[in-house]
């Protein structure tokens, strides 16, 4: 038996947590939580390709938090099967051979469950092309619908002690790695997806809005995998700032100060409506919405030069004003897990670069911020949801202790 965090499905409770979870957000992990600790039978690797996992470290993530907190858009709601474990930022040891790698190894999870772990022999055009995240066949196949890991009931999930992965969600870990670098690689692939899709131009300028792990995390794909030139961030508290400045951007700034940093940087014409908040004509090349807030993709939509590029990272909220869209002729695209990338050299999986971009950078282990055995969910939960105002930046469970 392994002991687990099992999200449930509760109406009430989920009715509840969307309307008064942001006035008190305490009660998201008390009487709120659609979340149970659980007892359940260990699982069963599924078939030919399919292994256990002990997880070790498993990340909170925006997606979870907004999950609990009924924040979700209801779009999702065909695409996940209850009940389920979440955590799909995972580093665990792998409890069974698979394919070439052995019992006892450490593995962390790109969490997509596409074609090839629902067993579709005939791969759908965009896992044929090393999309992943575009998998079209996510709810069919031989696991209940899930989009990920994390949110299946057929796999489990990373808080838990016992999950299931396969063999094409596994990816060995270096020797030299610590765990609390390792947990970080899928983020820090979701962040190298994002900052790809930006196709930022040669010396182009960018603004990211949000300096939290996944603002941070991007920042630094950013500077490492692309040719962007000056690079501006929007980061609501004083951590996040400091990081930022370390992580190399050339400017950061508080969110309500960005729209005239840019128009300074830019030489833009800043103009103020009668009601709504301040847009310039003229702006960045590139802005990468990294929040998943109305305000963060607003910011972001008027602070873009006309014909530039807008890449929502975070899981985008309802409400946003995208009149700059249609009057700017703006692009505004979806950044969403990872998969084969167009890089120097030839394509190479965003987990690949992940692996070997954290290697390379020993402080990022310094991001995760606090760890939680699954009996403390309460104040692992309370943690990560003020995590920005506590000066954290990621918050996860060591579903082991």
């Amino acid at each position: 038996m392994a002991l687990a965090l099992e999200y449930f499905r509760s109406a009430s409770r989920f009715v509840a947590a969307r309307a008064v979870g942001d006035r008190a957000p305490g009660l998201l992990t008390g009487p709120l939580a659609p979340l149970r600790l659980a007892t359940l039978k260990d699982p069963v690797p599924l078939g030919a390709g399919w292994a256990r996992v002990k997880p070790t470290l498993s990340g909170i993530c925006g997606s979870d938090l907004s999950t609990i907190g009924g924040k979700s858009s209801f779009y999702f709601s065909p695409l996940v099967s209850l009940p389920f474990v979440p955590g799909h930022e995972v580093v665990g040891e792998l409890m069974d051979d698979c394919g070439e790698l052995k019992a006892g190894q450490r593995v962390a999870l790109s969490s997509v469950l596409g074609c090839a772990a629902r067993g579709q022999v005939d791969l759908c055009p965009n896992c044929a092309a090393g999309l992943y995240g575009r998998c079209d066949r996510v709810t069919v196949g031989d696991l209940d619908p899930g989009l990920q890991t994390g949110f299946c009931k057929d796999t489990g999930g990373g808080w838990s002690r016992l999950m299931l992965a396969h063999r094409s969600q596994l990816w060995a870990v270096p020797a030299e790695m610590t765990d609390t670098t390792a947990v970080l690689v899928e983020p820090l692939a979701c962040a190298i997806h994002a900052a790809l899709r930006a196709r930022v131009p040669q010396d182009g300028d960018v603004l990211v809005v949000g300096a939290g792990t996944v603002g941070i995390l991007t920042l630094i794909a950013l500077r490492r995998l692309t040719p962007a030139g000056r690079i501006v961030v929007a980061a609501k508290h004083r951590e996040q700032r400091a990081a930022a400045t370390m992580a190399g951007a050339d400017e950061v700034i508080r969110p309500e100060h960005a729209v005239k940093a840019v128009r300074r940087q830019e030489h833009a014409v800043k103009l103020t409506p009668e009601r709504g908040m301040e847009f310039l004509l003229g702006g960045v090349d590139v802005a990468i919405e990294c929040v998943g807030s109305r305000s963060a993709l607003d910011l972001a939509l008027r602070t873009t030069k006309a014909g530039g590029r807008i890449v929502l990272s975070g899981i985008p909220a309802p409400g946003a004003d995208l009149t700059p869209l249609w009057f700017r002729e703006l692009e505004l695209v979806g950044a969403y897990t990872g998969g084969m990338e167009d890089v120097e050299g030839g394509p190479r999986h965003s987990f690949a670069l992940a692996l070997e971009l954290a290697s390379s950078l020993p402080m990022l282990e310094r991001l995760v911020g606090a760890t939680y055995p699954l009996d403390r969910w309460r104040e692992a939960l309370d943690h990560a949801i003020a995590a920005g105002r506590l000066g954290t930046f990621k918050v996860a469970f060591a579903p082991q202790e």
